[in-house]
């Protein structure tokens, strides 16, 4: 990757915005373990409703047995709990264990610590401006995920 500076024109911007968060997700995390980790404690800890498998896998866009597996494997290490559903006893949803949210906090402080890395020689109001407009996009993207599939045709 060199660091030839960005292009002048907007669509030559545009166009490096997905290879640029591709990178992101591969330079910023502590390897695909802690990234998948990560996304699975903030997916649960975020979900306005209950948690299952199965929404876990559509929030994360793979397929449920790789979902289960990762499932698995977070249960095994103390960070979820398998639970009933309050609204339906014959589910089971998944919890964040107190192990799980400290987990989760661990992991944003370390995001937080390297983002403030990066960004070292940015101004503040800089930093502050990126951190409000990637928190922004962030949230439209996941309601841009979850809106009903014909809304795609308009």
């Amino acid at each position: 990757m060199s660091d030839s500076p960005l292009p002048s024109d907007d669509e030559g911007l545009l166009d490096q915005v997905g290879p640029a968060l591709s990178r992101l997700r591969r330079r910023t995390s502590g390897g695909r373990g802690d990234l998948t980790r990560n996304l699975v404690l903030n997916l649960v800890h975020e979900s306005s409703g209950e948690m299952t498998v199965g929404g876990l896998a559509a929030e994360m866009g793979v397929a449920q047995p790789v979902a289960s597996r990762t499932v698995a494997a977070c249960i095994a290490d103390g960070l979820l709990r398998r639970a009933a559903s309050q609204a339906d006893g014959r589910r089971t949803v998944l919890e964040l264990t107190e192990a799980g949210e400290t987990e989760r906090r661990r992991f944003a402080a370390q995001q937080r610590e390297t983002f403030e890395l990066i960004t070292t020689a940015w101004t503040a109001a800089e930093r502050e401006q990126f951190a409000r407009f990637l928190v922004r996009y962030s949230r439209d993207s996941a309601n841009w995920s979850s809106r009903p599939a014909s809304s795609e045709a308009e």
